[in-house]
């Protein structure tokens, strides 16, 4: 089962950092993030979101190939497969841009938004659905982010680790530790 946190910022762009450096490190198989989302509210109060996934782009994607696909093969039928493909292909992508438009895939538009909209002008919020993660490996690169935690799923001992490592004074003391758990467990 997959895990929300959402942690505010003080910087309009420290959550977009805080998102690239968790990328890296799901380049190197310690996290699984399902989805993310960074809130930014500008200096004018208006709030934009950057959704990680690209539904609209994805599904024309996969449609497109898909369509192309059939359409040859329907195409073979009559003949003429190559305009089959361009045909079936114009459709595809069509009907998957329009599918993935209006598909909800991972963290809740609506509790984004709810957030989001709280978060102090000139900040940042980052919004994580994270299906695994090895919490010791990433609590460690987070050290002292300076980050609050707005909303999470976690259980009070993952939340009191993170809050924890996510503190200004875990990068300042140096005997501060954060307890290893099972290798299963979820941050």
């Amino acid at each position: 089962m997959s895990e929300l946190v959402v942690l505010g910022f003080d910087k309009a762009d420290e959550a977009d950092a805080i998102l690239n450096r968790l990328l890296t490190l799901e380049k190197e198989y310690l996290i699984d993030l399902e989805d993310a989302v960074v809130a930014v509210r500008d200096t004018g109060g208006k709030v934009r979101l950057k959704q990680s996934v690209n539904l609209t782009t994805m599904g024309a994607t996969r449609g497109g190939l898909s369509g192309a696909l059939w359409g040859s093969l329907v195409g073979l039928l009559f003949l003429n497969p190559l305009a089959g493909m361009v045909l079936g292909g114009a459709f595809g992508a069509g009907s998957g841009a329009l599918a993935g438009s209006i598909t909800d895939f991972g963290i809740d538009d609506n509790l984004i938004k709810k957030l989001a909209e709280t978060i102090p002008v000139d900040s940042s919020a980052l919004f994580l659905l994270v299906r695994k993660v090895q919490p010791e490996k990433v609590l460690e690169e987070f050290k002292g982010a300076n980050a609050r935690i707005l909303r999470t799923s976690l259980s009070p001992e993952q939340e009191t680790r993170l809050r924890t490592a996510l503190s200004p004074k875990a990068s300042s003391d140096a005997g501060t530790e954060i307890e290893p758990g099972n290798a299963k467990s979820t941050v």
